[in-house]
């Protein structure tokens, strides 16, 4: 019977594409009045509005859309700056801050606060989107805060992390003083092989890199759910452990055999494979877990 509920609820959610300002999203809503609602805020690099990439297209955001509104939680999510052509209503790109994408997510906050349909409001932030989320609730008022596989510590740190465990010591060690230079706001031109950041781009990637996620995370008045996952190649404990730290009364769920794109995955290979197969469901236990926790006022 629960199954065919969920189906029924499935059929019946119907989707919107709707514009605020120069960003475009869509409305994914079930049935019912006064339903509650979670932004949903995507990951670092130029991702869309279904969690997809260049070269990557996992659906993460479009399954856990669909997922939420088979148990009458809405959702808005939306393309990200530089998810396609940047557009001219952005300014020039080498304007481009990090602070840049908690404008964004603030101003569809908003947008959900004043539409009126909507019961609670959450926002749920995927990988980097954690951290904008954090940053964004911290300007619009919301009920409940998700962090799903987020850094528990800045994206320069985490990225020379993720490069020591790829390069021998000779390659990673000019590249790692570079990270540290451009995080301390000085431009590094030329930047070293293994670098692709242009001298002009690098003051947006330093409001990028030196966010540190745990002084929003301590701020925070609302109610946190921190979701990590044992197959993660790219966040690991180390980062679930700080944020838990951060936020001891936060609501935690470690799922062991999930991987960065909140799918169950095997060896290395499987998660490689995972990137590019959006037709895999989210992991087990990890869509009840977010949609109990939004709706716990209700229940």
């Amino acid at each position: 019977m629960a199954a065919l509920s969920a189906s029924l609820a499935v059929a019946e959610a119907r989707e919107s594409v709707v514009r605020i300002g120069a960003i475009d999203a869509v409305l994914h809503l079930p049935e019912g009045a006064r339903q509650p609602i979670a932004l949903l805020i995507a990951g670092s690099g130029p991702t869309d509005r279904d969690g997809n990439g260049p070269r990557l297209s996992p659906a993460t955001l479009k399954k856990l859309a669909a997922a939420l509104a088979a148990r009458g939680i809405a959702s808005l999510r939306y393309d990200k700056r530089g998810a396609g052509p940047w557009k001219s209503e952005f300014g020039r790109l080498e304007g481009f801050r990090f602070s840049h994408f908690v404008d964004d997510a603030a101003a569809l906050l908003r947008f959900v606060t004043e539409d009126g349909r909507f019961g609670s409001i959450a926002v749920i932030g995927h990988s980097e989107g954690g951290l904008v989320a954090m940053l964004a609730a911290q300007r619009v008022a919301v009920a409940r805060v998700v962090l799903l596989t987020t850094a528990g510590r800045r994206q320069g740190d985490l990225l020379k992390a993720q490069l020591q465990r790829q390069l021998a010591p000779p390659a990673y060690a000019p590249i790692a003083a570079a990270i540290d230079a451009i995080m301390a706001g000085r431009i590094v031109d030329p930047p070293p092989p293994g670098l692709s950041i242009p001298a002009a781009m690098q003051p947006a990637f330093a409001s990028a890199f030196a966010e540190d996620p745990i002084k929003p995370l301590t701020e925070l008045g609302q109610p946190v759910l921190i979701v990590g996952g044992g197959r993660d190649r790219q966040v690991d404990r180390q980062d679930f452990e700080k944020l838990t730290a951060a936020r001891p009364s936060a609501r935690q769920l470690w799922l062991p055999r999930m991987n960065h794109v909140l799918v169950e995955v095997g060896d290395d290979d499987d998660d490689l494979a995972s990137y590019t197969q959006p037709e895999r469901e989210l992991a087990d236990g990890l869509v009840d877990a977010i949609a109990a926790f939004i709706t716990a006022d209700r229940q």
